[in-house]
This record gives structure tokens, sequence and C-alpha cells, in this order.
């Protein structure tokens, strides 16, 4: 489904951005550096060493949620970062927990894809931060200062959905730079995954009623401040109605570049930023300047 008023929230967002990119600067502590390098010289290595980035940060959200630990030292990279955050989450319903632990899983299988693919140019785990990412999104959407991710199944939802959906547009810019085939149909097959992934996350989320709409798309809006001057985030309610599928008008993903993923996950509106947000000294690899 797509919004019925773009130009109305374009003009929200612009007139908002200022504000939301001095809030969260100040919340997270970014550091502004010059750009990274131009598209003609991303390689196919590089994105699936940034892919990893966000896989390890995606593999520790879930694993921590439902077991209570990370990631091994074994899947982790020689010198990896620490992590800062996460509890294993009180759930009240049994399938959910289920479907919860298999996504922690899938994440984990991931990990050691990438790891297994790149060999010695598998990049560590970076340093991740849950508590500083979680609290300047909490303030950026206004869900409260006492929000806290791993509190309960619906938190734990909305924090995976702020990654997830953000991983799907991510997979789906990655198809338009990838050249070896080999790449590009694990990227594929990676989205696809993912995909499942958010679409239960979604549709669980609007079974929890007004209360989780609010707060998902109130997560949509907040990506959708920072991420760039387009309008493409989409939340789980839109003009009265589900949003199960976030899509462009042809009901095709909608992509992202690795900059607008970066903005989204360092939590700023600025360019030439290379650390902040969840990843407090930045990604690892050659991507990690917005």
């Amino acid at each position: 489904m797509i919004r019925a008023t773009p130009s109305l929230h374009v003009s929200r967002r612009s007139a908002m951005q200022i504000g939301l990119g001095a809030t969260l600067a100040s919340a997270t502590g970014v550091v502004p550096v010059s750009p990274a390098f131009a598209k003609d010289d991303i390689k196919d290595e590089d994105i699936f060493r940034f892919a990893l980035n966000l896989e390890y940060m995606e593999a520790e959200y879930y694993l921590r949620g439902t077991t209570g630990k990370g990631i091994d030292d074994s899947d982790a990279g020689s010198k990896p970062g620490d992590v800062v955050g996460g509890k294993k989450v009180p759930f009240e319903t049994p399938a959910l927990a289920e479907f919860l632990r298999e996504v922690a899983e899938n994440e984990l299988a991931h990990v050691r894809f990438y790891r297994k693919t790149l060999a010695s140019n598998a990049v560590d785990r970076p340093a991740i931060d849950f508590g500083a990412g979680f609290a300047a999104v909490s303030k950026a959407a206004g869900l409260g200062a006492d929000f806290d991710p791993f509190g309960n199944q619906m938190n734990f939802l909305l924090g995976g959905m702020l990654f997830e959906d953000v991983g799907v547009t991510a997979y789906a810019g990655a198809a338009t730079v990838l050249k070896n085939k080999e790449f590009l149909a694990a990227a594929a097959g990676i989205l696809a995954v993912e995909a499942y992934h958010m679409g239960m996350a979604r549709s669980s989320l609007y079974r929890m009623g007004e209360k989780a709409w609010k707060a998902a798309n109130a997560i949509s809006d907040a990506r959708d401040k920072i991420d760039g001057p387009e309008d493409k985030d989409q939340g789980i309610r839109v003009d009265g109605k589900a949003n199960f599928v976030p899509s462009t008008p042809d009901a095709i993903a909608f992509t992202r570049t690795p900059q607008e993923v970066l903005r989204i996950v360092y939590l700023t509106d600025q360019s030439g930023v290379s650390k902040g947000g969840f990843y407090p000294n930045g990604m690892n690899g050659a991507l990690k300047s917005t």
C-alpha cells in the first residue's frame, strides 16, 4: 500500500529534519567525516562486508532476546567489538517466542554464511550499543523514556521492525550494484528470508491493536525523517487500513543505498557521518560513511 498524501509527508519531514538531526546527534555523538567513495568503486565484497555488519546486529538482537546471550566468540571474528544491552524477553505468546527463535537462528546462519563466503576478508563484529541506539530511537519516535525493546514481546517486535524493514530495502538496493551472479543469488535469497521475518513481525504487531499501530508508525516516521529526501518508509497502518507490505505502487519492495541505511543505524540525517547510534565506533569495512 502507498501513502495517499506523499507531498504532505515530505513537507512535514522537511520542517522537522533540522531539529531531529540535532536531537539524534546530541543523543548519539555522531562524528562527520568525508564520504567513503563513489558508487563506481563499490565491490561485491564491500557489499557483503556491509551486510555482515548488519547481520551481526540482527543476530545479536534476536539471540539476546530469545536466549539471553549473544553470538559465540567463534562467530564474531578475532577482535570483535563489545555489545551493550539485551536480555531475554518475557514472552507471553509461546508461538511468537518460537517464531522469533527461528528468526534468531536465521540471522546467526546469515552471519556464518557471510563469514564463510568472505573467508579471510570477513570483518569482525563491530561494537554495538543497543542501549544508546534505542534510547535515541524512542526519543525521536516519542515512545517514552522508559521504552525497553527487551521488556515485552510487543516492544521486541518493534525493535526488530527498525532493523528488518531496513534490511529488506538494503538487500533490494544491493541488487542494483552486485556484479557476481552467485553473490546476487545469495543476496536475493537472504532478502526473501528477511522479508518473511518482517511480514511475520508487521502482521503480529498489527494484531496487537492500536498501541502497536501507533508505535510502529512512529518508528517508520522517525526512519523516514533521517534516511534521505525521499518519502519511502511506510508504517503498518495507512489511511485506516492494514499496511502489511511496504512497497512501491507496483507492489515492488523499494530500495535503499548503503548511505541511506547508515543514516538509520547511525541515527543521523547528516552526510559524511562515520559512527553513532547503534554502532558507536562505526561499521567495519569500506562502506561506513553516510
